[in-house]
């Protein structure tokens, strides 16, 4: 568990000083903007490793039962999912009437994604993990509110791009589905 809240703690911190505007600035300035990004990618890069390695330690050790979740919870995590993997879709998309509405597709994406797997799983590991990136994804949320980023713009209309982001989240979800048992070693679909 060492490992994971330590991978947490890089991962989150790294994200964290993002949302600091002036010392974030002062380290581009210092390091300019190339290396910044390299020296970013690499701290964020090994915290996610780490979270990786850590979670996976955990598992081998045996899960810490916190609560029992009933089994409709699992059934609406998949639901919810689709849903997150539309909006992480979202991420990129050329605008659009879904990532205007969303304004941050990435962040609600990991609020979703962290409040679905907190539904379906009441072990401690699975807690400390997902709790932690919806803490963080909140916070990063009122930061981003609180410098003035607005996020997307809105649409009045779908276009062709929301087009492509439900087909692109759905496939991405289904793939998903089928891998989770091979890719995380949990099957999703009991």
């Amino acid at each position: 568990m060492t490992i994971l809240i330590i991978g947490l703690i890089i991962f989150l911190g790294a994200h964290t000083f993002v949302t600091m505007r002036e010392s974030r600035s002062a380290a581009i300035e210092r390091l300019g903007e190339q290396r910044y990004k390299g020296l970013f990618s690499l701290v964020a890069g090994i915290g996610l490793i780490l979270i990786i390695w850590g979670f996976i330690l955990y598992r081998r050790g045996g899960y810490i039962p916190v609560w029992d979740p009933p089994v409709w919870t699992r059934h609406v995590a998949i639901l919810i999912m689709w849903f997150a993997f539309v909006m992480l879709a979202a991420t990129h998309a050329k605008g659009g009437r879904i990532k205007g509405w969303l304004r941050h597709p990435m962040l609600n994406a990991v609020k979703t994604w962290a409040f679905a797997h907190l539904l379906a799983n009441g072990d401690l590991g699975s807690i400390i993990l997902f709790g932690s990136l919806l803490v963080w994804a909140g916070y990063d949320r009122f930061a981003v509110k609180r410098r003035g980023d607005i996020g997307a713009p809105r649409i009045d209309h779908f276009t062709r791009s929301d087009a492509i982001v439900l087909a692109t989240g759905t496939i991405a979800w289904l793939a998903m589905i089928l891998l989770h048992p091979w890719l995380i070693g949990v099957s999703v679909l009991y």
